[in-house]
């Protein structure tokens, strides 16, 4: 079975391990693209754009690590 193009907000902070009210405001800040619809304006995330971000954070991860290194304490 496909996996379905739009997710809710609830479906997407269960991906990504974090609370409904953290992806919230990770799309009304603008940071994990999303579209409203319906007359009551529910929140959907393509699935293609939460893979997107998902992947700019890896980069930003790895940047940050690079800027970042672990320095051992001997």
């Amino acid at each position: 079975m496909a996996e379905p193009r739009f997710l809710q907000l609830s479906e997407v902070a269960e991906e990504l391990a974090v609370s409904d009210s953290q992806v919230y405001h990770m799309v009304r800040s603008g940071e994990l693209p999303a579209i409203k619809i319906g007359g009551r304006g529910q929140w959907r995330v393509e699935r293609v754009r939460l893979e997107e971000y998902i992947a700019r954070k890896y980069a930003e991860t790895a940047e940050w690590v690079q800027s970042n290194p672990l320095i051992d304490k001997e």
